[in-house]
């Protein structure tokens, strides 16, 4: 998760991967705006570690799968740093990766509109990512994006219960290992199992 911090500030490419390199702060970056990596809650935290930890069991020695802190590059000139990472490629840089196959993002209050509009259109957009997904932290509910076969991408939306299909590692997801330890806010129950598919626009 990220926000602007101290208003944008512009800067190339090469300047950007310079400041990653000696400061203590991620810093994700559009089209040379720069904003900093903000904490995240106890919530956000548990569900990113509940799917990292199911996808490292199911990946063997044929994926890699990273949390949090890699950066991937998924335009030229842009750079960000999702939740859970996967890829199964070679890597050629120890700290950027240009081929992700998979991404994650668990969506927060102040990021959510971030992370549906502006980061959803740039992972559609990149080269060899297959899907992605948009986890909600109060609500049992996973956004599932992924390209068909004929490269149409799509959306389905699972809630309550079920499962997400996941492309690498190919394997499944069910929404009580998503959300194992991650209770309700009030005590009320979750709500009952719901699945819709529809389109997504091709961008």
């Amino acid at each position: 998760m990220s926000e602007p911090a101290g208003g944008p500030r512009f800067l190339t490419v090469d300047e950007y991967r310079a400041l990653e390199a000696t400061s203590e702060l991620r810093h994700e970056y559009v089209r040379g705006a720069v904003r900093a990596m903000t904490g995240a809650s106890r919530r956000h935290i548990r569900i990113v570690l509940n799917i990292a930890r199911r996808l490292m069991d199911a990946a063997g020695s044929g994926c890699r799968v990273y949390v949090n802190d890699l950066r991937v590059r998924v335009d030229e000139d842009v750079f960000y740093y999702p939740d859970v990472v996967v890829s199964c490629e070679e890597p050629d840089d120890g700290h950027e990766e240009a081929a992700p196959g998979f991404v994650v993002e668990v969506l927060s209050p102040s990021t959510e509109a971030t992370d549906r509009h502006e980061k959803a259109v740039y992972y559609a957009r990149k080269p060899g990512l297959q899907s992605f997904l948009l986890v909600h932290q109060h609500d049992r509910r996973v956004e599932r994006h992924h390209r068909d076969d004929d490269g149409t991408w799509r959306r389905d939306d699972v809630t309550g219960s079920g499962d997400v299909t996941v492309p690498c590692p190919a394997t499944s997801l069910t929404l009580d290992e998503i959300y194992a330890g991650v209770e309700r806010e009030g005590g009320e129950p979750w709500p009952r199992p719901r699945r819709v598919r529809e389109p997504e626009p091709q961008l």
